[in-house]
């Protein structure tokens, strides 16, 4: 199996080459409107924007960088099939100006956005991201009326254009029963409330680069990827930074494409191309110890395991992961500029298995 990715340093919005209805999934992080990480940008699309924030104007500043989101919204929902599922990392922004404090919900003006479009909205997971700071409030301490409770989590969006996806023939079936879940990961994962990924840790070398980029961390991207989508299918980041959601992709065994304005993160994406062979085998290697680690516990727990997965012969929960198979990247070659094509392994059980009794 081969997938194909392409990386497009252009602006997001202009995603015109793609044809409509032509990505099964979108995974992204769009720049967040009133973090002040971000208002040169944002200012730079529309000088309006430094206007609003210079008079003070937080609320009218916040609607005008959401008009500047609002289009790519608008093309993710032109280019994803009928059943196609966008996940949208976001987190609000807390800020004080002119001497006010105020929250900026970027996750609910930015739904207001998906409705329009059409899309249905499904539920949302809270992202606890965990923090060292040893203070858990904002504002006068211990003085009632004064104090603020701090802002730790983000949002990730689920949106779905249309009904559910269908899956008719028997070839699309078989791959989607390959591309299944492990049971214990499902209800894991399926849950409202994640605090088990950790933020992103930048290692780029250039300061400037890191401050312009607000990556999302490998395994948030790696596991929508594979709740969302099956094997082969094109996951599209219009927001792609340093590449996290195409390196998911290449490790889930999907194709990918991704959009980045800034021509200065093209090194750090590169480079971590380069390692996401050995990353995937970490991953894949680690998914199949939690499944095993999984099944010793149950078997000492007296409860039964009523099935066995065909290509690994180990026990599994349910019927729908009797072909459950995780493909490994054995290799990754530039096909031209930007654009990389990834092999998979036809058959790693020995490399990254061991015994389960």
């Amino acid at each position: 199996m081969k997938t194909e990715h392409q990386i497009l340093f252009a602006n997001a919005r202009r995603m015109k080459a793609l044809s409509d209805r032509s990505v099964d999934l979108v995974v992204t992080s769009p720049p967040y409107p009133m973090i002040e990480m971000w208002d040169t940008l944002f200012c730079a699309q529309n000088p309006a924007v430094k206007k609003k924030l210079s008079a003070g104007d937080g609320p009218g500043a916040f609607e005008l960088m959401h008009t500047l989101l609002d289009p790519v919204w608008k093309e993710v929902f032109r280019v994803l099939k009928y059943g196609g599922f966008a996940c949208v990392n976001i987190g609000d922004a807390t800020r004080t100006i002119r001497g006010r404090f105020a929250l900026y919900a970027n996750h609910a003006r930015m739904l207001q956005s998906f409705q329009k479009l059409g899309f249905s909205v499904l539920p949302c997971i809270l992202w606890r991201k965990q923090t060292n700071a040893p203070n858990k409030f904002m504002g006068s301490g211990m003085l009632p009326a004064g104090a603020y409770v701090t802002l730790e989590h983000e949002y990730i969006l689920i949106l779905r254009k249309g009904d559910k996806r269908e899956f008719l023939t028997e070839a699309v079936k078989k791959n989607r029963r390959a591309s299944a879940l492990f049971w214990e990961e499902r209800n894991q994962w399926f849950s409202d409330i994640w605090m088990d990924i950790k933020g992103s840790v930048q290692t780029l070398n250039d300061k400037d680069t890191r401050k312009r980029s607000a990556a999302f961390p490998f395994h948030l991207a790696y596991r929508l990827i594979n709740m969302y989508s099956v094997k082969g299918d094109c996951v599209l980041d219009p927001f792609l930074g340093t590449g996290t959601t195409t390196l998911a992709a290449m490790a889930a065994g999907r194709n990918s494409v991704g959009y980045e304005i800034d021509t200065g993160l093209e090194t750090a994406i590169d480079r971590s191309r380069a390692g996401i062979v050995e990353l995937s085998k970490q991953v894949i290697a680690h998914r199949l110890e939690r499944h095993m680690a999984f099944v010793r516990q149950r078997t000492a727990d007296g409860k039964p395991i009523k099935h066995q997965n065909i290509p690994y012969g180990f026990p599994v929960i349910t019927a729908q992961e009797k072909e459950l198979f995780i493909d490994l990247p054995v290799s990754i070659q530039s096909v031209e500029k930007n654009q990389y094509a990834v092999s998979y392994a036809s058959d790693h059980l020995l490399e990254l298995t061991a015994p389960t009794g």
